[in-house]
């Protein structure tokens, strides 16, 4: 396993990270223990989830899962704050200083920890000033709860306009941003990625498999397998839309690829987001202990020159293949 710098903060994480979002869910216990222990015996060191992930189940599995490994202190642990843990409670949501606090709290309750490595922004918040937001972040940074501040899915400006505010109140900056991207959503290589760059931002991608469509269990024609995120009733609207021919025109193209590489096409998708530049690390989600082995095969897969310039071919670079992410989070975030 490759580890590489989060940001400028010095620190050392492995460019995979093991997303913890069905964990408390549909992921049990047992499979969470074991899913964690593969994961750190491969190397992996970063861990992430949030609050708001099974309203609070998968951390506590999380936290009962490092217990068990007495692994607490080798891991960077991430989670994150925004999403609403109460739908009856207009308070209970956000990033106002109200929220922040009390959900930080909460989150080390449910860990089992005194410390969270990572404290993330888990989506923008335009109608709270980000200075009101900073300064309660740095207050947990200042006490000792939170060691680095972050941010997930913001654009490129609302990254900026927290580095400035940071510098201009002398506050904790925002060291990462968690964005989503794989080859079916390159949108970010427009401005995310060259600001992170310019600015020390580490990158951790989630959904680098495109929420599995890349993981060649989806046929053209064929109705999704039922125990999978596409076969499960009451598929919300904005994930739906992602269904579209054009993605298995890209599946259809990159199929050979991995085919000639000796690995699945997951595999290549990963390692293929994991080796784009700027990327820190990123976030696999699995939810077996046949997906996570699958998953490690990525890190043994090499991604040159020529295979990017094949995969530039199928999809451009800034491109997106359907409304792939814009129904989730607006036109605001990522531009087609």
């Amino acid at each position: 396993m490759e580890f590489r710098p989060l940001g400028r903060t010095g620190v050392q994480v492995s460019s995979i990270c093991l997303g913890c979002m069905t964990f408390g869910g549909r992921t049990d216990q047992a499979a969470t223990n074991e899913i964690v222990a593969r994961s750190l015996d491969a190397g992996i060191n970063f861990l992430d989830t949030a609050n708001v992930y099974n309203r609070g189940r998968s951390e506590e599995a999380t936290g009962v899962a490092l217990k068990a490994l007495g692994a607490r202190d080798r891991v960077v642990l991430a989670t994150k704050v925004h999403g609403a843990m109460d739908a009856e409670d207009p308070n209970m949501q956000g990033t106002s200083r109200r929220h922040i606090i009390q959900q930080c709290e909460a989150s080390l309750r449910r860990l089992g920890t005194d410390y969270i490595d990572l404290y993330q922004l888990h989506r923008p918040r335009p109608e709270i000033a980000i200075d009101e937001t900073l300064r309660a972040l740095d207050d947990l940074v200042t006490s000792g709860k939170v060691r680095y501040i972050g941010s997930s899915t913001f654009a490129a400006w609302q990254v900026v306009e927290a580095l400035w505010a940071s510098k201009e109140y002398g506050l904790n900056r925002f060291v990462s941003e968690q964005p989503p991207y794989n080859i079916l959503d390159r949108r970010i290589e427009r401005e995310l990625i060259p600001m992170a760059q310019t600015y020390g931002i580490g990158l951790i991608p989630w959904s680098p498999l495109g929420g599995g469509l890349l993981t060649g269990k989806y046929s053209r024609g064929e109705p999704p397998p039922a125990d999978s995120r596409f076969g499960q009733a009451g598929l919300p609207a904005p994930q739906k839309a992602r269904w579209v021919d054009g993605l298995f025109d890209v599946v259809d193209a990159l199929t050979p690829i991995a085919q000639e590489k000796g690995c699945t096409l997951a595999q290549l998708a990963l390692a293929w987001c994991e080796q784009q530049p700027g990327v820190a690390s990123a976030i696999i989600g699995p939810r077996t202990v046949e997906q996570l082995q699958d998953n490690l095969g990525a890190a043994a897969v090499t991604i040159d020159d020529e295979d990017r310039a094949r995969i530039d071919a199928i999809v451009p670079p800034g491109r997106m293949v359907s409304p792939y992410y814009e129904a989730d989070f607006g036109p605001h975030r990522y531009r087609v």
